[in-house]
């Protein structure tokens, strides 16, 4: 059996762990993998390369994706799917395995509709919003970089008695930013799922301040309704009569070696994907729920919300006075 593997759009931490396991457990049962670099364009600019077992070698520990990745305008259209397939089939692909978001398995799905090879999808997104999954190859690092960055932060925050509003990642999920918070004992995370009343952060603060709290530490998901950690900023400042500081943690989330528990689920999950191709199952995405793998069809990956854990909502609150 031929498989051909591809990441495509975000880079996350782990996606290499995936594509290793993929190519090991694929040449332990008598796959040839190839891999196509840059995405789906890939495909469409025939950028193959047969891997093996030595290929991947030292791979599990790095970060980023070592077959690149992209988005491609041309995938989208049907003339590009049309010509992806005939490609695929040009080269004698029996399986693809595609790591990525929601947008990667829309792109299988859609591939689907012109090409008769067996497709299985691997969550691989940082901002742990794909459905079907507890969580997606990458977010687990992403959340451990920032709390990394954020735990620094606050030896500032402390030293000079001052208030920052740290900005992670998540324009339409606030998974990171929920995590995060909680784990470094924020004194408000703004989400974008949950309304955001800055009045009422604003009094939080000032009662912690006249409780003895010298600092404290706003965590604000990029796609906030209010707005971007420096708008906000500029607003809660007024409200509280000092000036907020502001730090945008950026692409650092996305970097940078995977944890264990990445590169455990992308191994997992990778050979996973060939035990599926093997067996005939396809046009699934492949993730872990309740410590078990589980399979979601391609469609049900965009189309059903991902909500975010209702008890740790409630968690926020009390947990920040």
């Amino acid at each position: 059996m031929k498989v051909g593997v591809l990441t495509s759009g975000g880079d996350s931490p782990g996606m290499n762990a995936a594509i290793r396991a993929i190519v090991r457990f694929g040449v332990l049962h008598d796959c040839q993998i190839v891999g196509i670099h840059g995405g789906y364009q890939g495909i469409l600019d025939k950028e193959y390369e047969e891997l093996s077992s030595r290929t991947v070698a030292h791979l599990i520990h790095r970060g980023g994706t070592c077959l690149t990745t992209g988005r491609s305008e041309e995938f989208k259209t049907e003339e590009g799917l049309r010509r992806a397939a005939e490609l695929l089939d040009s080269i004698d692909v029996d399986g693809l395995v595609a790591i990525g978001g929601d947008g990667t398995m829309r792109g299988l799905y859609h591939l689907q509709e012109h090409w008769g090879g067996r497709a299985v999808g691997l969550p691989g997104t940082i901002d742990n919003d794909v459905y079907g999954t507890d969580y997606s190859i990458g977010f687990d690092t992403a959340v451990n970089n920032a709390l990394d960055a954020i735990d620094k932060i606050r030896d500032t925050a402390e030293s000079y008695s001052r208030v920052f509003l740290v900005e992670v990642m998540g324009r339409h999920a606030g998974a990171i930013a929920l995590h995060v918070g909680i784990a470094s004992g924020a004194s408000a995370i703004l989400l974008p799922e949950t309304p955001t009343d800055l009045d009422k952060i604003a009094a939080r603060i000032i009662e912690g301040r006249k409780a003895g709290k010298s600092s404290s530490i706003v965590i604000v998901a990029e796609g906030d309704e209010a707005g971007n950690a420096s708008a906000i900023g500029e607003k809660l400042s007024e409200r509280i009569g000092e000036r907020c500081r502001v730090s945008v943690l950026g692409y650092i989330q996305r970097g940078g070696n995977p944890t264990r528990m990445d590169r455990i689920l992308a191994s997992r999950l990778g050979a996973r994907a060939i035990e599926c191709l093997k067996a005939g199952i396809d046009g699934v995405m492949l993730g872990e729920i309740d410590g078990e793998i589980a399979e979601t069809p391609f469609k049900e990956t965009w189309t059903k919300e991902k909500k975010l854990d209702q008890w740790m909502l409630e968690l926020i609150a009390p947990l920040s006075t």
